[in-house]
């Protein structure tokens, strides 16, 4: 009986338990909170993921159209009896050996499938080829993309001199855009900036990859290519956005005039001194990098693939000062690897009239006409949007002529490498159209190096 008794507080005890389990695990964790192992944190910014890739085009492997050959056991050895004018078909199969003939070794690869094409060894034949490419975008009188062109209507010209095309394509091309986000510019143009960035994934496809860089007194790399639709880029650009500066006040006016000492009106933002009698104020200087900015993104887009649309997209009022970077520099690196660079002009620089006199570029002072030059040499375009709505449409309008160009290839009869700059042009044999292509380029090593050409098989 006891025994009994025990069997049965032992049972009560499981059912208990089993009943009262999950609020048991629920004690059992509220009292114990979980445990990280130490220097692993949770990670605020995803990983970049890769972005889609495009589907591979003649894939189909072809097929034996010739059954295998029957079994030995099948196929009958004797001939068949010739009819009348036709001679007798023999057997596929040798005869049986007679005696004193020796049999022959059995070959290992008979029976076996032939070769897929494609695979096996295949010779590889090097060339030196001095092949170019150039994407271009067509207008119409109302800054209307132009499609439907065809070769016909297009001409190329190298050093005046015209090109007989190769290649000529209207397919999009997946991108490769690097972003630069101003943040030098006052700071209502930078909350415009700030509430747009949200509309800036939906100008891309899957297929694109978008790096972002910033700048205000240097370059800042905020994140390396990574797929345009990811929630990566979004973190990113979330983090892209700036305060931006306060507007400099004139000097002697009553909100210059911030600071009293000794009652005296003091500048706090400049450096007063004295030199003879005469009251020197030096003025703080601001640094514009642009030209730094878009040179680190455009070597950013040296690392993605040659087939890519290599894209820098500026989003600036386009003034600059302090860049280590020459334009020039900049814009032979561009042309020499095929980096367009297109922007959206934001600020009073967009203002068609306005600010007029600072476009007048003084000695020792910064310019803001620039980037409409950059833009306009490397193949690319600029849009000038002064409101937030306009900011936001002029994503979709930059991405899609980016998109949506023509591309001409020909072989250069220029030698392969002499250094020079070589001058391109590309008319459209239609009246009242606008061809926006890059000045030339630089030919370089890595462009003109040898290519590997696997002969094609024929089934």
């Amino acid at each position: 009986m006891v025994f009994g008794k025990q069997t049965v507080w032992v049972g009560a005890l499981t059912v208990a338990l089993a009943g009262f389990g999950p609020g048991f695990d629920l004690a059992i964790c509220a009292q114990n909170p979980q445990q990280s192992t130490p220097g692993t944190q949770q990670q605020n910014v995803p990983d970049a993921p890769r972005p889609q890739t495009l589907p591979q085009l003649n894939t189909i492997t072809p097929v034996v159209a010739l059954p295998d050959a029957p079994p030995p056991e099948q196929t009958s050895t004797t001939e068949a009896p010739a009819s009348d004018g036709q001679k007798a078909v023999g057997s596929t199969l040798p005869s049986t050996p007679t005696s004193g003939t020796q049999t022959p070794a059995e070959d290992d690869n008979a029976g076996a499938p032939p070769p897929t094409l494609g695979e096996g060894a295949m010779p590889i034949l090097r060339v030196h080829v001095n092949f170019v490419q150039l994407p271009f975008i067509v207008k119409d009188s109302k800054n209307q993309l132009v499609p439907g062109l065809t070769w016909r209507d297009v001409r190329v010209y190298e050093n005046g001199l015209r090109q007989q095309m190769q290649n000529f394509s209207s397919d999009p091309r997946p991108m490769s855009v690097a972003l630069v986000i101003d943040q030098s510019v006052t700071f209502d143009t930078m909350n415009k900036i700030n509430n747009s960035l949200h509309a800036l994934q939906d100008a891309f496809a899957p297929y694109d990859e978008v790096s972002v860089f910033t700048y205000n007194n240097g370059v800042k790399e905020q994140t390396a290519f990574t797929a345009a639709q990811s929630a990566r880029l979004g973190v990113i650009l979330e983090r892209s956005k700036g305060p931006g500066r306060d507007p400099n006040m004139n000097f002697g006016s009553a909100l210059d005039q911030t600071t009293v000492k000794n009652n005296q009106a003091v500048d706090p933002q400049t450096n007063r001194g004295s030199h003879g009698g005469i009251i020197i104020s030096s003025a703080p200087k601001e640094f514009h990098t642009l030209l730094d900015a878009i040179l680190a993104a455009a070597i950013e887009t040296t690392h993605a693939n040659r087939e890519r649309l290599r894209v820098v997209y500026v989003i600036s009022d386009g003034k600059e000062y302090g860049s280590t970077a020459k334009e020039k520099e900049v814009i032979q690196f561009c042309q020499t690897n095929n980096i367009q660079v297109f922007a959206t002009l934001v600020g009073d620089s967009a203002v068609p009239g306005f600010g007029f006199i600072d476009r007048i570029h003084l000695p020792m002072t910064m310019r803001d006409d620039i980037l409409p030059r950059v833009t306009a040499l490397t193949g690319g375009q600029t849009d000038p949007e002064f409101r937030q709505g306009g900011i936001e449409r002029s994503f979709a309008n930059i991405a899609k002529q980016a998109r949506t160009q023509y591309t001409v290839g020909y072989y250069s009869h220029e030698p392969i490498l002499d250094g020079k700059f070589r001058k391109t042009e590309i008319r459209v044999a239609r009246p009242n159209l606008t061809v926006i292509s890059k000045d030339g380029y630089y030919p370089t090593p890595r462009n003109s190096a040898p290519l590997p050409v696997t002969p094609t098989a024929t089934p």
